[in-house]
């Protein structure tokens, strides 16, 4: 480990001194709460990377979390009990896992770094024994994963790594139907977006993709300090409660196709910023009223069930005598 990473860890250890209060490492106890339960500290996440020289990177979007009351606002808040599969992607060190195992039935934890998956279920073994039965790994990239092993997840329980956020979140809602909730920390602006309304300068591709699946809410806000490294953004908590999607004969491929061409030029009005989609702009224009859409508006004021009717109108004629 280098000097630098050593003094970063333990500035952030002096920052979140006295938040951890885990229970002995060799306890053979199984706590049914993440409050009871032996989690990872400031000294502890210093050990690890230590021991396993490691260096966080960029490229994996790795800032582990270092203060154990953390990881138990996030097991909190995400509302899992323990009839739940969860899915954590990302595991890193270990800290989430640890705070998730006593509370669910299981957690399948999805980690790309092979340091980190080697070292997971000793960590686990270590620290929560009587746990770690509970635990599978699969060692593998989230983002490229449409089957799983085990029980069906119920649940998306995860702090993701900033710079494949949203694909992961919508991958997962795609392709594991079973999930019906989901919290994850991820950087602030990422989970602004993500659970932006109709309207606002935030809203966006991945607020309407989301909302596809999903009633989404941004359920609290997490200091950087809490993480080693540290980054230079604070993050969020976003919360996604599976619903059905509108009610439409269009598909989520189509639908998703008309929410990208709209805001692939944001600030143009619909009819022009649908021309390429439709055929025309006077054919935008033609599904955009079929619709019942002002083909003036732009994408940003419009929520995903009328995304879904203008999809619908893809292939409506132009409207004899209009321009375009």
């Amino acid at each position: 480990m280098t000097k630098e990473a050593a003094e970063a860890a333990d500035a952030t250890a002096d920052t979140a001194a006295g938040t951890e209060s885990a229970q002995s490492p060799t306890s053979p106890e199984s706590p049914t709460s993440a409050e009871s339960a032996a989690l990872l500290g400031p000294a502890q996440v210093r050990e690890l990377a230590q021991r396993l020289d490691l260096r966080p990177t960029k490229q994996w979007g790795q800032n582990f979390v270092v203060d154990a009351n953390t990881v138990r606002k996030i097991v909190r808040v995400a509302g899992v009990g323990s009839d739940d599969v969860v899915v954590e992607v990302g595991p890193g060190l270990g800290s989430l896992t640890l705070a998730l195992l006593p509370v669910v039935r299981h957690v399948t934890a999805i980690e790309v770094d092979p340091r980190l998956a080697g070292a997971l279920e000793d960590t686990v073994r270590s620290l929560q024994p009587g746990n770690v039965d509970k635990l599978r790994l699969v060692a593998g990239d989230a983002l490229t994963i449409t089957k799983l092993p085990g029980p069906k997840p119920t649940a998306l329980v995860a702090n993701l790594p900033y710079n494949i956020s949203v694909p992961v979140v919508l991958s997962f809602l795609e392709h594991f139907p079973s999930i019906r909730r989901a919290l994850v920390m991820v950087q602030l602006e990422v989970a602004e977006r993500l659970a932006a309304k109709p309207g606002s300068r935030t809203y966006g591709v991945p607020s309407l993709k989301a909302a596809w699946y999903a009633d989404v809410v941004l359920a609290g806000r997490v200091g950087r300090n809490v993480f080693w490294p540290a980054p230079n953004v604070d993050s969020g908590l976003v919360s996604l409660v599976r619903r059905d999607p509108p009610e439409t004969s269009a598909s989520r491929e189509e639908v998703f196709r008309c929410i990208d061409a709209a805001f692939l030029q944001r600030r143009k009005s619909l009819r022009a910023a649908l021309a390429r989609w439709a055929g025309s702009p006077a054919r935008a224009e033609a599904a955009l009223v079929a619709a019942g859409v002002d083909p003036k508006a732009r994408g940003e004021q419009l929520d995903i069930a009328t995304f879904a009717r203008i999809a619908e109108h893809q292939g409506e004629p132009a409207v004899p005598g209009t321009i375009g």
